[in-house]
């Protein structure tokens, strides 16, 4: 659609890609992705601290297979199930249900 109101405008359309870049701040070391739009004439700061001191990471492929999604799930329920957070909410779960069943 974006591309029809461009034509309509006279405009070329966009076809040139608009890569993301990763960087990494060596002022405070966050790690981040910029998207690169053609048109961009400034370059790009770190989010946290606004330092344009950036070292440009290598990108991977992104891959999505059947397997590495339930890889990704299964880890990612691993890291929550051992959080503070949920152990804590399981906590509050029980003492809630006990002084529930305790009423009634």
């Amino acid at each position: 659609m974006l591309n029809a109101r461009r034509w309509a405008l006279g405009i070329e359309p966009i076809t040139a890609p608009m890569p993301i870049h990763e960087y990494v701040c060596k002022a405070c070391g966050r790690q981040f992705e910029h998207l690169l739009l053609p048109a961009a004439k400034t370059e790009p700061v770190c989010p946290a601290c606004t330092s344009r001191d950036l070292e440009r990471l290598m990108s991977g492929f992104a891959v999505s297979t059947l397997e590495r999604t339930k890889a990704n799930v299964k880890a990612a329920r691993k890291e929550i199930a051992q959080s503070k957070d949920h152990r804590d909410k399981q906590v509050a779960e029980a003492e809630y249900a006990k002084h529930h069943a305790e009423d009634h």
